[in-house]
């Protein structure tokens, strides 16, 4: 089945129109809404795709299947309602929602209206994290003992001339929400849940009210111990994950916004056998990275063929990390999750 698409959002929207072109045979935009019209065109000059600033006709267009947010964080929650009470599925760029309670509310709301909410973590798909999961799948993985998360992001003044960005009220948090989250889900996707988090935060590199540097130590259920080091002051972009395992070292390619579209390293620990490890990873084939990735399988849980995409409980489980992170590095004290509704910060994060 062939999905037809409004997204609300020229900014990120970019690469999120890129994302579904490549997939034409599951997906059509139709529509770009943005109340800044002229930044749409531009965005959608050589896409047969109609510019709008009227949010309640496309919501009350019968033709859209989904309605993709790529609006600034504060106005999610509100929009993923309406878009939901419209009949539509919904993707939504993180951070999800502002608050554990607007998660759950919006699980509430999903399941009232039988739609689907798709929160964007698009670093879980390519060949990286494919060859990965052979490895696992193969029995050549073992435990994981311990691992380094590397979010080093460079973020100058001017990022923050866009008004939003760098407060509290419009982009919801820092460097924690917006940037290092991504990893983190990836973290979660590939052991499952955090169990503890200890967390220090800091604003070292702009004037701006949010966090721009973190360290984290994380404990995860399964009891591997990770490290997390956040910082929006790098001379580049780049995000690295290493991961030891009791069969084989690994190491993630370092692209900022998609470290899995190419091949990882992936070094053998006695006494499994590097040619075991590459006798798998030669089977693993292409596999669709970034945007295109993270489309595909929720195009495939849309047909009833799901297992692979990014749900709303994993959106959930994002901010429950984000929500305990923040309460940490506020107490300097160790918390841990699962949070539940007696949690001083379910209701949200921000000061």
């Amino acid at each position: 089945m062939t999905y037809t698409v409004a997204i609300i959002g020229a900014g990120i929207g970019r690469e999120h129109l890129l994302g579904y072109a490549a997939l034409p045979e599951q997906f059509r935009v139709k529509t770009m809404c943005d109340l800044d019209t002229t930044r749409a065109e531009n965005v959608c000059e050589g896409h047969d795709v109609t510019v709008t600033d009227d949010l309640a006709g496309v919501l009350s267009d019968p033709e859209i299947d989904i309605v993709n947010i790529c609006l600034p964080p504060h106005l999610h929650f509100k929009v993923a309602v309406q878009a939901l009470e419209a009949g539509k599925h919904v993707v939504c760029e993180k951070p999800l929602v502002g608050s554990l309670e607007e998660a759950d509310q919006l699980i509430t709301k999903a399941e009232d209206t039988g739609k689907q909410v798709f929160p964007v973590f698009q670093y879980r798909y390519g060949l990286g994290t494919a060859q990965l999961q052979a490895l696992i799948d193969a029995g050549l993985a073992g435990r994981c003992y311990a691992g380094s998360l590397e979010t080093h992001w460079n973020r100058p003044a001017e990022y923050y001339d866009i008004d939003w960005r760098g407060t509290w009220a419009g982009e919801q948090g820092g460097a924690l929400l917006g940037h290092a989250i991504h990893i983190h889900d990836l973290l979660s996707s590939i052991l499952g849940p955090v169990a503890r988090v200890y967390a220090d935060a800091a604003t070292r590199v702009n004037d701006i009210e949010v966090e721009d540097c973190a360290a984290l130590s994380i404990r995860m259920a399964d009891g591997a111990v990770i490290t997390s080091s956040v910082t929006l002051g790098a001379a580049d972009d780049m995000s690295r994950m290493r991961l030891m395992f009791e069969g084989f070292t690994v190491e993630s390619d370092h692209a900022p916004y998609a470290p899995a579209r190419y091949g990882w390293t992936f070094k053998a620990r006695a006494p499994f056998k590097q040619g075991d490890l590459d006798a798998v990873l030669a089977g693993v084939g292409n596999a669709r990275s970034g945007f295109p990735g993270l489309f595909t399988v929720m195009a495939d849980a849309l047909d009833g063929k799901g297992g692979r995409e990014v749900t709303l409980a994993d959106g959930r489980g994002s901010l429950d990390f984000v929500t305990a992170a923040y309460a940490s590095a506020r107490s300097g004290a160790p918390v841990d999750l699962p949070l539940g509704p007696d949690h001083p910060l379910y209701g949200g994060w921000m000061p």
